[in-house]
């Protein structure tokens, strides 16, 4: 089992990912991310979310760095920050839908 010790720093920084994911348009926009990298405009696409939600919340995720980004001509690509952001995800998904 891995152990970290957990300074206030660490709590801090867990607690903001876990804000981050407890948004519903977060959510849709980190498991379309999932699949590929997409701009803007696809994200928006793919989650029936407004641009300018999706660039707002792609602002923020990659702020708390779950979300990369880089340009490419004239449009900006996102994708998740690294594979731990599929896990936690996947984790949370297979929780909630499990048979109990």
């Amino acid at each position: 089992m891995f152990m970290v010790k957990l300074t206030a720093d660490i709590v801090r920084k867990l607690a903001e990912i876990f804000q981050m994911l407890s948004d519903e348009t977060r959510l849709r926009i980190l498991r379309t991310l999932e699949k590929k990298e997409l701009c803007v405009s696809d994200i928006a696409k793919e989650t029936g979310v407004s641009q300018s939600a999706v660039s707002h919340q792609l602002r923020v995720l990659r702020q708390t760095d779950l979300v990369r980004s880089q340009r490419k001509g004239k449009n900006i690509y996102y994708r998740i920050a690294d594979g731990h952001v599929f896990s936690i995800v996947r984790d949370g998904l297979e929780h909630v839908t499990e048979e109990r």
